[in-house]
């Protein structure tokens, strides 16, 4: 849990998350409430910084707190069509 902590800090990561088997100890969920919150701007809201999710939590589909997510791609460079041209047979 220290790890974790300790690389969100360092690639300044907003949030993290720890997966475990079993359920998290007192000293696991103390660490990860130490770690602090993360304000989202654009939502106006706080997050857990350090989240833990046991894989039982995740089967049933428990979803880590976090802002909603806004994929964008980029979009394609359009193509001018060609205009066919049919060539007349002898």
């Amino acid at each position: 849990m220290r790890d974790l902590v300790g690389t969100v800090e360092r690639e300044k990561a907003a949030i993290g998350v720890f997966v475990t088997l079993g359920k998290p100890t007192r000293d696991m969920k103390r660490e990860a409430v130490s770690a602090g919150i993360y304000h989202s701007p654009g939502w106006n809201r706080d997050y857990p910084k350090i989240q833990i999710l046991t894989t039982e939590q995740l089967l049933n589909r428990e979803e880590i707190q976090m802002p909603p997510v806004r994929a964008t791609f980029k979009k394609a460079k359009r193509e001018a069509k060609r205009e066919e041209v049919q060539e007349k047979l002898c």
